[in-house]
């Protein structure tokens, strides 16, 4: 079933050219139940990356783009009184689909950003006083803008720990940015994708990721990681339990994709900036300068023995 995956992987890298890496993180993403979240500038394809995903997967997809007077009910749905039925009637969000991309995130208010927690932690939606489930599998990819381009918002903690993995996907380099020069439009070439997986091929891999063996040593090593995430004085606050387990469970993908049934230190190693980066927030050195978070975790990474 893992085999179908990489087709999926070989079909989205025909149209988003030399990212393979980024792509097998977002597939991991995916398998492991998690949602994504992808940050970068304008324009190198984030929203070209969730739509040709969600067409290689067979897919209901649906995109909403984030704005400063976007609300809760724009994304989650509305009840909306009928005459000919006496009463109101609930008419489905956005949010009902099997892919949602949230596009440029951060341009939305926080109270519409809070929208999303229910539906990403919980798989479902309460408005009303009634609790309405979400499609299967719900994948919410979400992009966002810099912070310090105007009018974006900090996403706030609690939304960015809901978010698995993120990634950023930057330039391409001088061959594939080539490629797309003289290539064919990205959406004539999204039109003609079709499905190279079923979904419920998906949720089988999905299900299936619970046979994957972690060793009581590999526990032992995420648990380090995380002691000492809390201890190194690098960041601010350390790993949550709840980072820990996406560790955990962001490796039991990797490992999968390699076709193992069986989590190796370095599957740990090779999700663990994607999973742990936007979670950590780092402290400012002693000169005053705030290192990246990313450079943090690798640090964190060398200086934990396996």
């Amino acid at each position: 079933m893992y085999t179908k995956l990489h087709a999926v992987a070989r079909q989205v890298g025909s149209i988003i050219v030399g990212k393979e890496l980024h792509i097998r993180q977002a597939l991991t993403c995916l398998l492991a139940g998690g949602h994504l979240l992808v940050e970068d500038v304008p324009g190198v394809g984030k929203t070209t990356l969730a739509h040709a995903l969600a067409i290689s997967l067979g897919l209901r997809f649906n995109r909403i783009q984030f704005t400063s007077d976007l609300l809760p009910a724009d994304v989650n749905g509305i009840s909306i009184y009928q005459r000919e039925k006496n009463g109101f009637v609930f008419h489905p969000g956005p949010i009902f689909t099997q892919v949602l991309l949230a596009d440029e995130i951060n341009r939305a208010t926080p109270k519409t950003q809070s929208g999303l927690l229910e539906a990403m932690e919980e798989r479902q939606v309460s408005a009303d006083g009634v609790t309405r489930p979400l499609p299967e599998p719900f994948f919410v990819i979400a992009t966002q803008n810099p912070t310090h381009q105007i009018g974006t918002f900090p996403l706030p903690e609690s939304q960015l720990d809901r978010f698995l993995m993120c990634l950023s996907l930057g330039y391409p380099d001088a061959a594939a940015e080539r490629a797309l020069l003289m290539g064919e439009d990205r959406r004539v070439l999204l039109k003609a994708l079709q499905p190279a997986m079923a979904p419920a091929e998906l949720a089988e891999a999905q299900l299936a990721l619970k046979r994957i063996h972690a060793a009581p040593a590999l526990i032992d090593y995420v648990q380090a990681l995380a002691a000492a995430s809390r201890q190194n004085g690098l960041f601010a606050e350390g790993m949550s339990p709840r980072a820990a387990i996406a560790l955990l469970q962001a490796a039991r993908a990797w490992a999968a994709l390699e076709g193992r049934d069986h989590v190796l230190p370095e599957d740990v190693q090779a999700v663990l900036v994607p999973v742990c980066a936007h979670r950590l927030r780092p402290l400012k050195s002693a000169h005053g300068v705030a290192l990246a978070s990313r450079d943090l975790v690798l640090q964190l990474q060398e200086s934990v023995p396996v």
